[in-house]
């Protein structure tokens, strides 16, 4: 397994903060998955934690090569289980690409210490 790509982001809490609460189920639905929604108002709808979300969709859509605009933020699922490794999933546009890459694992970190949340993803796999 080779690594394909890397990406980064970096955002800043506080203008996640104000794009939500302008329009806040228009923002939701463009960037988080129901099961992300979900899970982001379970757990107290947390500026900082929306914000580090955002950076790692962000890092993983440079990771496999596209950016936003070739594919959407909700077609990147980050899954979060306390104690462990977020997980990535892919759907749509955002899948083909990175099979079109040969891209099989995307790692991902994510952290937010104000003002700031980042994130980076890894891609591996078998370029083709």
């Amino acid at each position: 397994m080779d690594l394909v790509g890397i990406g980064v982001d970096m955002v800043s809490i506080e203008r996640i903060g104000r794009v939500y609460k302008k329009h806040p189920q228009r923002f939701l639905r463009r960037i988080l998955t129901a099961a992300e929604e979900n899970s982001f108002r379970e757990r107290g709808s947390s500026m900082a934690a929306l914000a580090a979300r955002f950076a790692a969709k962000e890092a993983v859509l440079k990771a496999i090569g596209c950016g936003i605009g070739p594919a959407a933020m909700n077609e990147v699922e980050i899954l979060t289980t306390p104690g462990r490794q977020p997980q990535v999933r892919l759907y749509g546009t955002a899948s083909v690409l990175a099979a079109q890459k040969g891209i099989n694992k995307i790692a991902i970190s994510m952290t937010h210490e104000p003002p700031l949340a980042c994130a980076f993803a890894t891609a591996a796999g078998d370029p083709r």
